[in-house]
């Protein structure tokens, strides 16, 4: 089904409002699996006994699948077709959920690590289609409150998913830690983390059969199967998919997802760094995410009737520049506080850096969706030279150095195209 929508046919237009559930309730999954890597880096530090650095391979890893899997996951997708691709990537993650459960029951790190990237190659499957699925169903003007109810369906689970990894699987972590370290007898301090590891099967067994039953359901209902219209004129006869609001989409994209997970997933390392207890740092994670809850609802309630949805992300770019560096100047609790925040600012972001980035992409949409994807990678990269680095400037100097240039680069990237976001198709330079 392709064609264009005329902006009074209501939020989804002709496609009605099935499509839409139906997207809502995967990016509720996608929340749910993907945040729970913040607190499961304090998990495996204490699990395997593990630097920062090793601990911190859990989003590297994770975010890096984006990167390998999405190019190969758009050439796939055009042979799947949507339903069936999307059933595919849950399949996936189902498997990528047992394998993690199951390798981390038995403390072996790197089988974990294994099932993190067959997880992020399903969710890369599933995010070349489902971005693009729900900033095409429906107006352009109207594409940022599509993604915020997706934003808020994704946070949902965000917000859910440490709770209930902290409370179920975690304990009274710090008390674990501190016993680990004070236990002298090998055998001992095996059998204690043992049984701390042991927790996280039923859990995790649990999502995988959620998953699977979900991939069933998701392979019976009707999708309609989108492409955006093609740019008119020069542009579209010379078929360059590489234009400049697509390249400088993918660069600011990288940084976007790389603070997002910085905001999100270190959190708690950097609570830890003022010397915030475990039994604290743990639920770090929620506070971002309830925060980043906060900016879909504002940005549904507000775009398009007060403000265009170019406009909030340069007025989110500098809200996260304000807090970025109120973080840096504050200390304890007000910084962490700071940090969290950042969530309701980069919520305000995503809705408009991919609507603007595949613009016109038309027949290309899922390889200009896959780019966008593996652009995912940033969460992967920014992080881990963040722990590199913070033992040498300091952690709190080091986010700073990290997050405050992000913030330029997004602001001039909506200035740039934003504008051009809103002109006719045929006027586009």
């Amino acid at each position: 089904m392709t064609g264009s929508v005329r902006p009074d046919e209501g939020l989804t237009g002709r496609y009605g409002l099935a499509p839409l559930g139906v997207a809502a309730a995967i990016f509720f999954i996608m929340g749910f699996v993907t945040w729970m890597n913040g607190p499961l880096i304090s998990f495996v530090r204490v699990a395997f006994d593990l630097s920062d650095t090793s601990a911190f391979l859990v989003p590297m890893v994770f975010y890096f699948s984006y990167f390998l899997f999405s190019l190969p996951a758009s050439f796939l997708a055009r042979k799947l077709g949507l339903r069936t691709e999307l059933s595919v990537s849950l399949l996936l993650c189902a498997a990528g959920v047992a394998l993690f459960g199951q390798f981390i029951a038995m403390r072996l790190y790197g089988g974990a690590l294994t099932g993190l990237l067959v997880m992020g190659a399903g969710l890369s499957l599933m995010q070349v289609v489902i971005n693009p699925l729900v900033s095409l169903l429906g107006p352009s003007e109207r594409a940022s409150q599509r993604i915020a109810i997706m934003g808020v369906c994704n946070k949902c689970a965000g917000i859910l998913a440490p709770i209930v990894l902290a409370t179920l699987v975690m304990g009274d972590i710090g008390s674990i830690s501190q016993r680990a370290q004070e236990t002298i007898d090998p055998v001992a301090r095996n059998a204690l983390l043992t049984g701390f590891v042991h927790a996280i099967y039923a859990p995790y067994m649990t999502m995988a059969v959620v998953l699977l039953i979900t991939a069933i359901g998701v392979a019976v209902c009707p999708l309609p199967d989108l492409q955006a219209p093609p740019i008119p004129g020069p542009l579209e006869s010379s078929k360059r998919i590489f234009r400049p609001h697509l390249v400088a989409g993918i660069a600011v994209m990288f940084l976007y997802v790389g603070i997002e997970v910085m905001a999100g997933d270190a959190i708690g390392t950097y609570g830890q760094g003022f010397g915030l207890p475990l039994s604290q740092t743990r639920f770090f994670t929620s506070l971002t995410l309830a925060a980043m809850l906060g900016g879909y609802v504002t940005g549904f309630l507000i775009v398009p009737r007060f403000v265009t949805q170019e406009r909030l992300m340069e007025l989110a770019c500098m809200m996260g520049g304000l807090l970025t560096t109120a973080a840096f100047l504050t200390h304890g609790y007000v910084s962490v506080l700071c940090v969290a925040l950042l969530g309701a600012a980069n919520a305000m972001l995503m809705p408009t850096i991919f609507p603007i980035a595949i613009r016109g992409a038309g027949l290309w949409t899922p390889l200009a969706s896959a780019l966008l994807v593996m652009a995912y990678s940033g969460g992967a990269i920014i992080p881990q030279i963040y722990v590199a680095l913070k033992p040498v400037f300091g952690f709190q100097a080091m986010f700073a150095l990290l997050v405050l240039p992000s913030y330029l680069a997004l602001l001039l990237y909506a200035r740039r195209y934003g504008q051009t976001g809103r002109l006719p198709l045929d006027q586009e330079p």
